[in-house]
């Protein structure tokens, strides 16, 4: 299987309902470092996976619609804990989308599988994979 990754980051506000989230009720920041990571069986004719520029503009994309926001305050967020784990789901089924649109260009058509992973800390990260 190959792999190609390109990374970016984002940095929001947001808070969790739950006791168990402690403070992490309130309002807080965060900043992530996105990685998605895009895996095909073979390589086309060129030997590429994907465009790797096509690459790194659909994941800018799909982080502007949260990056400096307030999470909280956006609809499609409305009533969710936007914990990491969940974010990485949502970010996947953008990206998986932005594939199937073919804004990856035809090389997209070959991604088989789509890693996304967001790191809160060197120490401390969450991924989500799935098939495209």
């Amino acid at each position: 299987m190959y792999a190609l990754t390109v990374s970016d980051h984002i940095m929001i506000a947001h808070s969790f309902k739950g006791e168990e989230f402690g403070p992490a009720q309130r309002l807080h920041g965060a900043t992530f470092v996105v990685e998605a990571e895009f895996r095909a069986p073979k390589l086309d004719a060129l030997h590429l996976l994907v465009d790797i520029g096509l690459a790194k503009q659909a994941l800018r994309r799909v982080l502007d619609t949260a990056d400096y926001h307030n999470l909280d305050e956006l609809p499609q967020f409305s009533g969710l804990n936007t914990t990491t784990e969940y974010l990485c789901s949502h970010i996947h089924t953008l990206l998986a989308a932005a594939l199937r649109a073919g804004e990856l260009g035809p090389h997209g058509t070959q991604v088989t599988a789509l890693k996304v992973l967001l790191r809160e800390s060197p120490n401390a990260w969450a991924a989500y994979e799935a098939p495209v």
